[in-house]
């Protein structure tokens, strides 16, 4: 009787000998095909292998970014006008080379101003100060008075009377004595005169020198900004003119527009607080100083504005973005192989310079850290030169984090994580014993075993996620 999965008894003819026979044959041809067709799903067979050894590299797989060397923006120091342009878009310059000329009226007002500020300062510390006054004269001793007290004393002696005598000569020595104690008093009041003197002049002398200190200062920066408009490379590369920024052609927003949005109440006192020139955004003097297009002799630029960048393009890098589960075992030092979407089949060789100790937080939470890479000189998959990658070139960083030679090693299939242990399945007699190993270096086809087996031991290497413990293993 034949069973259907269909709905509904099963139906068996009786045959006749002969035919039953031939119904049979036909029976079997049915289910061979049956079984044939459905070979396609079956699980592919268990395959068992020898632990051998071998050289496993560990890698870890980033996005990158090809990088120049060096990369300069150039900005206009000031607000000028282009009144030379030395070098051409695509010029290769060298470092201090001038590339442009501007002239700025504001700039050279500044300096004449600075300068003549710092000539009067000189002046005001060179001519005078605190008069001087000869304190030692006031110091030396009064030989007038000293004649004047002698004689009085003799006149007084001639007096006949000698109570009056001895009255006279009392009051002499008593005004004498008043006397030097006046010129005592006199001679401390000098000291301390001298000693203020003495601060007064160090104090103007200080503030002298640092008022002149404070105008030659503003002479050298009015001075750099002259000397700035005439723009040098700042570094060795090839000159790209132009660039992106506020200063950009129609970058100038439209204040009126704004304006006009505010409360009526407001917009007076929003037009008082603009500069002269209105609400149009053309500031003082009526004008807007902008960059148009590229820098030619005669356009205007404002301050701040992008002229030019000079890019270092004769030693490239890279920078890879590393997991921070992968990044503790990148290191200075360490190999990849780099593939580049621009050109596909071709690598370039790479190696680590540094690792970046603050992480990036991607949107999603994720964090990575940023690895520079030295970039050399690349091959296609026919051994010819590569084409020299241009800076910004996404591309794939292959880091060789970890190597093992001559190590005991198995297929990345033979090993069958078990919760936290890594464990393969050993052929014994015939029949599959789980056994725990420990991994050192894990490669995409192979991964060495620092422990739990041996060269020579029979191993699962295909199908070991349907193996179970003692079940009987072909091998084959």
């Amino acid at each position: 009787m034949l069973r259907r999965s269909s709905p509904g008894p099963a139906r068996v003819a009786l045959l006749p000998a002969p035919a039953a026979l031939a119904g049979a044959v036909l029976l079997a041809g049915l289910l061979g095909g049956l079984l044939t067709g459905c070979s396609s799903d079956a699980p592919p067979p268990v395959d068992v292998g020898t632990v051998g050894r071998a050289t496993v590299t560990e890698v870890v797989e980033a996005p990158a970014t090809v990088a120049a060397r060096a990369s300069a923006s150039v900005t206009a120091p000031a607000a000028a006008t282009v009144t030379a342009l030395d070098v051409a878009d695509g010029q290769t310059v060298r470092a201090g080379q001038v590339l442009l000329r501007l002239d700025s009226p504001a700039a050279r007002q500044a300096l004449d101003a600075a300068t003549k500020a710092d000539e009067q300062a000189a002046a005001a510390g060179s001519g005078g100060g605190v008069p001087r006054i000869d304190l030692a004269a006031l110091r030396r001793p009064d030989p007038t008075a000293d004649q004047a007290f002698a004689e009085a004393r003799q006149a007084a002696g001639a007096i006949p009377d000698p109570q009056l005598r001895t009255q006279a000569i009392a009051q002499i020595s008593a005004a004498q004595a008043d006397h030097r104690a006046a010129r005592v008093a006199l001679a401390r009041a000098v000291d301390q005169l001298g000693a203020g003197l003495g601060s007064l002049t160090q104090l103007t002398s200080s503030l002298a020198k640092a008022q002149r200190a404070q105008t030659r200062a503003s002479v050298a920066v009015a001075r750099a900004g002259v000397d700035a408009l005439t723009v040098r490379a700042p570094i060795d590369g090839t000159v790209v003119l132009g660039g992106s920024g506020p200063a950009s052609a129609g970058s100038a927003p439209d204040v009126s527009s704004v304006l006009q949005q505010l409360p009526a109440g407001v917009q007076a006192q929003a037009q008082a607080l603009l500069p002269a020139g209105g609400a149009g955004g053309a500031g003082a003097g009526g004008g807007s100083a902008t960059v148009v297009g590229l820098p030619a002799v005669g356009v205007p630029v404002s301050s701040g504005a992008p002229l030019l960048t000079v890019t270092d393009v004769s030693a490239l890098s890279l920078t890879a973005s590393v997991d921070e589960t992968d990044v503790l075992q990148v290191l200075p030092g360490v190999t990849a192989d780099v593939e580049l979407d621009a050109v596909p089949g071709a690598v370039y060789p790479a190696s680590v310079r540094s690792v970046d100790l603050q992480p990036t937080t991607s949107s999603r939470g994720g964090v990575s850290y940023g690895v520079r890479l030295s970039l050399g000189a690349g091959r296609t998959e026919a051994g010819e030169p590569a084409p020299v990658p241009r800076p910004g070139m996404s591309a794939v960083a292959r880091l060789k984090v970890r190597t093992a030679a001559d190590a005991v090693s198995v297929p990345a299939s033979a090993v069958v994580r078990d919760g936290a242990r890594d464990t393969v399945w050993v052929v014994d007699a015939g029949r599959a014993r789980r056994r725990e190993v420990r991994l050192g270096a894990q490669g995409d086809e192979q991964v060495q075993v620092t422990s739990g087996l041996v060269v020579g031991d029979r191993v699962v290497v295909r199908g070991a996620d349907r193996v179970a413990e003692g079940q009987q293993v072909g091998d084959r």
